[in-house]
């Protein structure tokens, strides 16, 4: 039924589709929250500010940091110095990007009166001193064979922190695209600086609108976000191309450890058996997942291959509820949050009817982007979806799972206090080589599985679909935007 008012609607729009213009538009399902790269921290944010701020480092593809604005020397174990690329980009101002701005941008993000989000992981650093307008250097509290790789967020004017630019609404940075307007919330337009290539990007929360804006040639690219039987739909159609990547995008139910009732590991591992992953990968997400066991992948370098997923086992759900003293004449009630997302919506319904199978109730609560994001921040769930994308260096975990790092000075949502997690993270921290720190972080993921602060859900594939008139566009195993800084229109 979904599928042939699709089909209607799509003939109805197309009778009158507009005419094409040369901006390229891409639908997204959420509207970023922040363009200050000092405090953005959602997914849509993050993968925009890459595209308007370059940054010191960047990663290869096989996740090791390299060069970006900057390169680097190891003067001491706890003492880098860092020299900008001669060739290095200039702000969107014009004005030169040199190490002072760089030295603003992080002594902003650890002056703890600013309360950023990334300060945390940035803690390591003790003093930063700049020599020139090319080289300064970064003084740490401890030696960390992975600093460089911690220094990816987007440089920003020193003059603008100091006039207090206003960059979460107006961004000026260094990157490939330039901003050009946000007169709507839902409307953001980029301006590619190589070429001038007008970009857009649309928010359009609705898949199904997104897919009939992709077919009327109101929009020319959708990435991710879309259920199995629209991009089964999608493939069919003449004139779009639908193209599939492996992803590492972490999706993850969480848990405020806080509640009297989730704090249970008993009930976090009842809820872990009752989903049955492999039919939701199959059946709702087109087999374009893979389960997952940690936050890493396991070809991560610093991934734990030895872990197994969770196993799908209803009757073991039940006796851990009822080991907990629940029944079916006293049944387990709890409040699940989500974002108002078609896609994830559906999602959580189907956990909420497995939960219901083991005797668990499980009222659903789904709110905009905004008021949801909020609510996870500020601790106020008993269980939420989400997932975390873009993860490049360990260092995630002290910022997702240490006991300092609370919102809003880390991303410890589920308010995680175990004192061997913390044990751990630090001994992982100290290790002075990479296969050390290796070690350690295995081990710490096999811990975090016991715990169980999250059920790990799976790693999503990622997908684009884009008009035949389209070309150029790539899809990052990350999920970032970075494909827009090739995208052409085919004709050129």
């Amino acid at each position: 039924m979904r599928t042939g008012l699709l089909v209607c609607l799509a003939i109805a729009l197309l009778a009158c589709a507009p005419p094409p213009d040369e901006v390229i538009r891409l639908g997204i399902a959420s509207a970023p929250a922040n363009l200050d790269p000092r405090f953005a921290t959602d997914a849509t944010s993050v993968r925009i500010n890459r595209l308007l701020y370059r940054r010191l480092v960047d990663f290869d593809a096989q996740i090791r940091p390299v060069a970006s604005l900057a390169s680097w020397q190891v003067l001491a174990p706890d003492h880098y110095r860092f020299s900008l690329a001669p060739d290095r980009a200039v702000f969107h101002d014009g004005q030169p990007v040199t190490a002072a701005d760089v030295a603003a941008t992080y002594r902003f993000i650890l002056d703890p009166d600013n309360a950023s989000p990334h300060r945390s992981a940035l803690a390591l650093i003790r003093r930063i001193e700049v020599l020139d307008d090319t080289t300064l250097d970064f003084f740490l509290k401890r030696p960390d064979p992975l600093f460089p790789g911690y220094l990816v967020t987007g440089i920003v004017p020193a003059s603008a922190i100091r006039d207090k630019h206003p960059l979460h609404e107006r961004p000026l940075g260094s990157g490939p695209f330039r901003f050009q307007d946000w007169s709507e919330p839902g409307r953001l337009r980029l301006e590619r600086v190589a070429d001038g290539q007008l970009v857009e990007l649309l928010r359009i929360g609705d898949p199904t609108v997104r897919v009939l804006k992709l077919l009327r040639a109101e929009v020319d690219l959708l990435q991710n976000d879309l259920p199995a039987e629209l991009l089964g739909y999608l493939d069919r159609q003449d004139g779009i191309t639908v193209t599939h990547g492996p992803g590492d995008n972490f999706a993850y139910i969480g848990f405020n450890l806080e509640d009297p009732v989730t704090r249970d590991g008993r009930i976090r591992w009842a809820i872990a058996h009752a989903i049955d992953r492999v039919a939701i990968i199959k059946h709702v997400l087109g087999s374009a997942a893979k389960p997952a066991t940690a936050l890493l992948t396991p070809d991560h370098w610093a991934g734990n291959p030895e872990l197994e997923p969770i196993p799908y086992a209803p009757q073991q759900s039940r006796r851990l509820l009822a080991a907990s003293g629940y029944s079916d004449q006293n049944p387990l009630i709890l409040e699940y949050k989500t974002s108002t997302d078609p896609v994830r919506l559906r999602i959580a319904t189907i956990i909420q009817q497995h939960l219901a199978e083991v005797g668990i109730q499980v009222k659903l609560l789904s709110y905009d982007w905004g008021t949801f994001y909020g609510d996870i921040k500020a601790g106020r769930f008993q269980l939420y979806s989400l997932a975390w994308v873009g993860i490049k260096t360990p260092d995630i975990f002290r910022y997702a799972f240490h006991s300092e790092s609370l919102p809003p000075q880390g991303a410890n949502r589920g308010r995680l206090a175990d004192p061997q997690t913390d044990r751990l993270l630090e001994a992982a921290e100290r290790a002075v080589t990479l296969d050390a720190q290796a070690a350690s972080y295995r081990a710490l993921q096999a811990h975090l599985l016991e715990v169980l602060p999250y059920v790990p859900l799976w790693y999503e594939d990622h997908v684009v679909a884009s008009r035949d008139a389209i070309a150029g566009y790539h899809l990052a195993r990350d999920g970032n935007f970075d494909g827009l800084r090739h995208v052409r229109h085919a004709h050129y």
